[in-house]
Parts: C-alpha cells; sequence; structure tokens
C-alpha cells in the first residue's frame, strides 16, 4: 500500500527548509505532506492561539489530502503538536515519529527539565535579538557550539518567529496533556535524539516517554544536535528508519490488506 505521511516542523523553519531533503530521501511509494504550522498562518499569532488550533491544522490537511488514517512525524514544536495530537485522535495515527519534541506535557518533569523550563521563561521576555541566541544555547549539551548564523540579511519569514516562540511556549503552559492517553496509544512510537543536545532536556523527555508508550524505540544519533538535527543532516539515514517503522507498523495495524 502507499504510506501516507504528514510532517511537522519546528518553530523555526518553515516546511520545505525543515523536511525538503527528508522527502526527497523517502523516494517513490510513499505521500508524505509538510505542513506549515498554524502559528504563522497569519502576520501575527492568531487570536485565541493554542495547541487546540494546531491539531485541527493537521487533522485539516489530512482530511484535504484524502488520509483517513496515516503516519505522523513532528520536529521540536511540531513533535510535541504530534503528541498533543496522539492523545486525542489516537485512532487517526497509525505510528509516531518524534524528532527532539519541544514539549509533551507538563506533568512528570525532572527537576533539571524544570529548571530548564524556568530559563525559557526568562528568555520568552527578552528582546529579539537577545531571545534567539539564547534560546538556541538552551537546547544544547555544554559544550557543543550553536551553528554559525547564516550570511546576508535575515529571510522574510524571521521576523514571525519570536513572536511565534511566545506563542507556543505560552499554549503549552496551557494545555492539559493526558499522560494516560499516551499510556493507551499501543502503534509504534520512534524517538530520534542527538547526542549532542541538552541531555536534561531532550534525554530525560525521552527517557519519561519510554515509560508511557508500550510500544517505543528510542534511537540515538551520535553527531547531531536539535540545531543540526538528523532530518536535515542525515535524511537518508532517518528515511530508512522511518520506512522501516511505517511498513512494520502498517503491518500490525492493518495486516497485508491496508485500511
Amino acid at each position: 500500500m502507499r504510506q501516507q505521511a504528514i510532517l511537522l516542523p519546528g518553530i523555526v523553519l518553515p516546511k520545505e527548509l525543515a523536511y525538503g531533503a527528508l522527502r526527497d530521501a523517502l523516494g517513490e511509494g510513499i505521500d508524505a505532506r509538510a505542513k506549515d504550522l498554524e502559528v504563522y498562518a497569519t502576520d501575527e499569532p492568531p487570536a485565541g492561539y493554542g495547541l487546540e488550533m494546531e491539531i485541527e491544522g493537521v487533522l485539516r490537511e489530512a482530511d484535504d489530502s484524502g488520509f483517513e488514517h496515516f503516519h505522523l512525524v513532528g520536529y521540536s514544536g511540531g513533535g510535541a503538536i504530534s503528541t498533543a495530537l496522539v492523545s486525542r485522535h489516537p485512532d487517526r495515527v497509525i505510528s509516531l515519529a518524534l524528532l527532539e519534541p519541544a514539549w509533551v506535557g507538563n506533568e512528570g518533569m525532572s527537576g533539571e527539565e524544570r529548571e530548564l523550563w524556568a530559563e525559557f521563561a526568562r528568555i520568552r521576555d527578552l528582546p529579539a535579538e537577545e531571545m534567539m541566541p539564547r534560546f538556541v544555547r538552551a537546547q544544547l549539551a555544554p559544550g557543543v557550539e550553536p551553528p554559525p548564523r547564516p550570511p546576508g540579511p535575515a529571510p522574510s519569514w524571521m521576523a514571525k518567529r519570536p513572536g511565534g516562540i511566545r506563542a507556543l511556549m505560552d499554549a503549552f503552559q496551557r494545555y492539559q496533556l493526558d499522560p494516560d492517553s499516551l499510556r493507551a496509544f499501543a502503534r509504534p512510537v520512534y524517538y530520534a535524539l542527538g547526542a549532542r543536545s541538552n541531555p536534561d532536556y531532550f534525554g530525560r523527555m525521552g527517557e519519561h516517554l519510554g515509560e508511557l508508550f508500550p510500544d517505543y524505540t528510542l534511537e540515538v544519533y551520535d553527531d547531531r544536535h536539535h540545531f543540526d538535527p538528523p532530518h536535515r543532516a542525515e535524511p537518508e539515514r532517518l528515511a530508512a528508519r522511518l520506512r522501516q517503522l511505517w511498513e512494520a507498523s502498517t503491518r500490525t495495524t492493518w495486516g497485508s490488506a491496508g485500511p
């Protein structure tokens, strides 16, 4: 059967910059639709913005694409949205791939994670020119240098990013994610972790999810970090892993006949 997937980017890069290389690597036989976040649908975050709006946007994309069921891939902010969607609409998702999600609920955080979120709260209110470097630094392991800023003027879409980051952080704080809903999700879940990312953030989050999801695999990418992620730096490796996940989960869920 033809695999159907939705790919959600993080809070910084637009969908094509985030997932162009991975979509090419996935090759034929896969209908993978990358979707931009709803927080950027307008010049300012929409009134009443929250994760519910992002979930509705993903389901609308799936319906418009003719996907009754689909594989879901989410990176960073998109991974947080993917986790929230699975908690509300598990019947729509065949498998879940999380690429260092930015958040997976407010319950069960370690002390180190809570300290980091306190730092994010401080970062949130800084001017954009101070906010963005500290936002990047907080997500890397000690001693890992942030990626250099691209040469030339910033792209026009970059102007929306500080406001989008603040809106998504606020949405995380308001959203009530039920951990029991994740325990009940029996379909395969894959977590890609960069060894050079902040271990007290993404590493502990990966451990926490391993205690919730019953069918869970964590894979470490030794040379990667949150701003040099596998879907951009190692698309062929990740594409091969996703194809394996999707084929196995489809067989497990529906057998050879498909949905």
